[in-house]
């Protein structure tokens, strides 16, 4: 594990784009750590929908090795829509992880950058800067691959226990206090549907519990249904939000959607000992090859690597970093870089080589 201000990283490219994103990004880490005092071991390892077409297996051993033995866990984007498991399941390393490392708090930012668009009206007036924080390992995905399917009807079941919503919620209120400590509203919501389901009712009488603990931050419940409309009518209201597997996948992409779509947006997947960074993004099989991906997501998920890594081991000097890097990316933007999903004509390279400029 680190010394001092080394860290070890495994770095894991995918399938896709996945690799194309990560070179940046990686070039990126490689000038920060000059600058701010840092040392960066990359080893990186295979895992995804090409290492299961050429051996069987969506990883080998010794990517999982590498992953437990590492400081953090890079990835770039893993599956293929045409490589599937027998069962018609796509390739899904990066799911294999999070319960092998229990990595139970998904941390999903969505934060409006200038000169980015975004669909909600007064959105580049008011700002949108909110986090999503999934729970990861539970939830409706428990049932991953355990469904019962007959030829009458199908069954998966939803698990929520007490010891994982304990921590995910621990992780939220002091994800919270940061961010208010860092000038936001510091603001928790736990998001449900405890009208209708036992086990979210179980799952927000435990929210219930863990705010009394908090008294420093404003903690509020909502159902999912008028959480959604909300997010799009008010974004700006929010800023944090934590709720059960299923719903977090869904309300991740819907707030990514709300400042420019996936290729602007991080994630971050952590659990007490281990944490994987990775962009919210898929592999786009259709742009592979054609110096059109975007890698801000990516460059966005390093700087919470920095920060996560500042945060575990009190290196400042690796927080002050993430700072820096996302300062950059805000620049490039506010100065005009247009990826081609935006209809602009700015490719990867332009990207990396603007924020590289930036830092």
């Amino acid at each position: 594990m680190s010394a001092n201000n080394a860290f070890h990283i495994a770095v894991l490219g995918g399938d896709g784009i996945g690799p194309e994103v990560m070179a940046p990004a990686l070039e990126i880490l490689r000038k920060i750590e000059t600058k701010a005092g840092l040392s960066f071991r990359f080893t990186e390892a295979p895992a995804g929908a090409g290492h299961y077409r050429e051996t069987g297996k969506s990883m080998p051993d010794s990517t999982i090795k590498l992953c437990e033995e590492a400081d953090a866990i890079l990835l770039g984007a893993c599956g293929l829509p045409s490589v599937r498991y027998p069962d018609n399941t796509e390739i899904a390393p990066q799911i294999e992880l999070r319960f092998h490392f229990d990595l139970y708090a998904g941390v999903r930012p969505a934060r409006l950058i200038p000169g980015v668009p975004s669909p909600i009206v007064g959105a580049d007036q008011r700002g949108i800067d909110l986090v999503v924080i999934r729970e990861s390992t539970e939830g409706l995905f428990a049932s991953m691959g355990k469904g019962v399917v007959t030829e009458s009807e199908a069954r998966e079941t939803m698990v929520i226990t007490r010891r994982t919503s304990q921590r995910l919620f621990d992780f939220s209120f002091r994800l919270a206090e940061r961010r208010k400590a860092r000038g936001r509203a510091g603001s928790l919501a736990c998001v449900d549907k405890a009208n209708v389901f036992k086990a979210f009712a179980f799952f927000r009488e435990i929210f219930d519990e863990t705010a009394k603990r908090y008294p420093g931050v404003k903690a509020d419940r909502l159902y999912v249904d008028a959480c959604s409309a909300f997010l799009v009518k008010r974004p700006w209201d929010f800023d944090v939000l934590v709720t059960e597997n299923m719903f977090g996948d869904i309300l991740s992409d819907l707030t990514a959607g709300l400042v420019g779509g996936l290729g602007m947006a991080p994630s971050a997947d952590i659990g007490d000992r281990h944490a994987m960074f990775q962009p919210c993004h898929g592999t786009a099989p259709d742009i592979m090859g054609q110096g059109k991906a975007n890698p801000t997501a990516m460059i966005l998920s390093t700087a919470m690597m920095l920060d996560w890594l500042a945060d575990k081991h009190g290196v400042e000097s690796a927080a002050e970093a993430a700072e820096r890097i996302e300062l950059a990316v805000d620049k490039i933007y506010a100065d005009g870089i247009k990826p081609t999903e935006f209809g602009g004509s700015n490719g990867t390279a332009d990207i990396a080589k603007a924020v590289l400029a930036a830092l």
